[in-house]
């Protein structure tokens, strides 16, 4: 067969699917970090259900991974696939709608039979038809049970052990489609699996029959190519995701400050692992205590941060109830943390796995009494780390609790991301008591900030107690007085509002003399941003506002939204941070786009629907 013809694409996506032990998203994490090192742009959507294992082979099962990677700028891990690996027909009925029109669909015959037909709930032997997908789709069927069966015939492992490897045949096959070189699948199976030498010969051997079996049948007529981004600075890259990105931006911001880094956590999805990544630094000093629960995970970092760490937890909507007490005690203490919320679905526990901005009203109200606290939120995996570090700086600098909200998008989702230079990221100056000052006293503040002095025990002179009580404004004694505690509630208002004198301005994206202004905050951003770009592109004139600083908002906020005629918040959730922006921002209508589906947005829904607004301004 002559040699396929190579279309070459600016982006493409490409999502692989199976059941839960398929290892689908190891497949994706190869496929992808292999892309990001060949120097593509990439962006990521790990989607896994929320049983540790359903049934095989049925819907509730499915496991999915998919990777977009571009030649220029992309923002998103796209809509629908270009190239699509299903590996049962339960992967197919779950991802069928998400297939280009022209689109490639591998699949593996040896899972197509009558009995995974029957557990997928299909009503024919004829799935494709069913669908309504035979006609509009490249169908590409490989034996990949059989022919992994076959690669490792005669190595003497197990025929359970035999088939888990046959994803690694499929990773082969879309190397081939795409021209990726294998050599670098190979480095990074053999860090992977550099203590199990049997299971690396054997991976090794399938991955590479994989892409010989390509090859040498020229499964296809054409396969693609992605060059390399020309718009990618210099500097060194890698494929990062929010949670480890975050974990990295708070070890980044203890050594800038000086301080050790200390997180007292409990495991819950989606992000147990900023935890885990943290755990492996104790060549940093980076302290790590897995609590017994969420409560003693926060209470943990509290005493951290009263004896002078940069103290942090990190947990999701569930725990962040839980931990709701302490951070009062925090506020009420004056002391500096960080909390990270990577939001999942809820209410209660939900839907673990999948991603919502449903935290946003906890975040900012969630606890007794009159008690503010900054409220952030990161937009991608890759600005997981500056937020992070903005979050410590912050906490430290003005005395307070810091929620940082991520969701599980961005937080498992992975992007290319430039290491920066320690040397080059902001000063941290942590707001120590100054002990040489004139009548200055261990719960002396800052009168222009209204920041109090951090007073840490083991310095001659600045032992004291601290706690839950209200205290005098002057002496830091236990206090009931009533003017006093309404002094005490302003002053630690007016210090969490002087925040927003450090903070940038919130930047128009898009088209600026626009009437239409589309509002978005946290990891919405990619979304909204490509529906806004490709709109533009298109002659609309659509302006994109999007938010990190949520309490306190930026100081440009309301000049910003009064300026546009039509303004809509988009989010995902049933209109939060509209509320929250309708205290804030008096005599402006707020339009909402909202969906809570467990699931991001789309851009093609967010063009339609901005679409359907500008047919209305006109």
């Amino acid at each position: 067969m002559d040699k396929a013809i190579v279309n070459e694409l600016d982006h493409v996506v490409v999502r692989f699917s199976g059941d839960s032990g398929d290892g689908m998203q190891l497949t994706g994490t190869l496929f992808s970090n292999l892309s990001a090192i060949l120097g593509n742009e990439i962006s990521t959507f790990p989607d896994f259900p929320s049983e540790i294992r359903a049934p095989q082979g049925t819907v509730g099962g499915v496991s999915g991974f998919q990777v977009h990677l571009g030649a220029s700028k992309i923002f998103t891990p796209g809509d629908d696939a270009d190239v699509m690996v299903v590996m049962n027909p339960a992967a197919l009925k779950v991802n069928a709608k998400s297939v280009k029109r022209g689109g490639v669909l591998i699949f593996d015959t040896d899972s197509f039979e009558k009995s995974d037909f029957d557990k997928a709930g299909f009503k024919t032997e004829n799935p494709f038809e069913e669908l309504a997908i035979s006609e509009t789709v490249q169908l590409i069927p490989v034996p990949l049970s059989s022919l992994t069966q076959q690669s490792l015939d005669g190595l003497g492992f197990d025929n359970k052990t035999v088939l888990r490897s046959k994803n690694m045949f499929a990773l082969g096959l879309v190397c081939w489609l795409f021209n990726r070189p294998i050599d670098k699948a190979v480095g990074f199976l053999e860090a992977k699996f550099k203590k199990k030498q049997d299971l690396l010969t054997a991976n090794i051997k399938v991955l590479t029959d994989g892409y010989n079996y390509g090859s040498n049948l020229q499964l296809t007529l054409s396969t693609f190519q992605v060059d390399k981004s020309t718009n990618i600075e210099k500097g060194t890259y890698t494929s990062i995701s929010g949670n480890k990105a975050t974990a990295w931006g708070l070890i980044a911001a203890a050594e800038k400050a000086g301080l050790q880094l200390f997180i007292g956590s409990y495991p819950i999805t989606p992000a147990t692992d900023i935890m885990q990544e943290l755990s492996l630094y104790k060549n940093l000093g980076v302290k790590v205590i897995q609590a017994e629960d969420e409560i003693a995970g926060i209470t943990t970092s509290l005493g951290a941060s009263f004896a002078g760490c940069l103290a942090a937890t990190n947990t999701s909507g569930p725990g962040l109830a839980l931990k709701s007490e302490a951070i009062g005690l925090a506020v009420m203490a004056e002391l500096p943390i960080v909390v990270i919320d990577v939001m999942r679905g809820g209410p209660s526990t939900g839907l673990p796995t999948k991603t919502e901005q449903t935290d946003l009203l906890q975040a900012l109200y969630g606890r007794n009494g009159e008690s503010p606290v900054v409220v952030m939120a990161a937009s991608s995996p890759a600005d997981c780390f500056h937020f992070a570090y903005m979050a410590s700086k912050i906490a430290l600098e003005f005395m307070t609790p810091v929620i940082l909200l991520t969701d599980a998008f961005i937080g498992n989702g992975t992007s290319l991301w430039k290491l920066p230079k320690l040397a080059q990221l902001p000063l941290i100056n942590p707001n120590y008591t100054k002990k040489d000052a004139e009548k200055s006293h261990v719960t002396s503040r800052d009168e222009n900030t209204k920041v109090r002095y951090w007073s840490v025990p083991g310095v001659e002179g600045l032992g004291h107690r601290n706690g839950g009580l209200e205290k005098d404004y002057n002496t830091g004694a236990i206090s009931s007085d009533a003017l006093n505690h309404a002094k005490m509630v302003a002053t630690r208002e007016e210090k969490v509002n002087n925040v927003a004198n450090i903070l940038p301005n919130v930047e128009v994206e898009g088209d600026s003399s626009a009437d239409l202004l589309v509002i978005g905050w946290g990891g919405t951003h990619g979304h909204l941003m490509s529906a806004v770009t490709n709109m533009n592109a298109k002659g609309d004139k659509i302006a994109l506002a999007h938010f990190n600083y949520i309490n306190p908002l930026p100081k440009n906020t309301e000049e910003l939204i009064a300026k546009y005629k039509k303004v809509v918040v988009c989010e995902l959730n049933s209109g939060q941070f509209a509320s929250f922006l309708r205290t804030k921002v008096p005599g402006v209508e707020f339009l909402q786009y909202n969906k809570v589906q467990g699931q991001p947005f789309t851009v093609t829904e967010l063009e339609e629907y901005f679409g359907s607004l500008l047919k209305l301004t006109l």
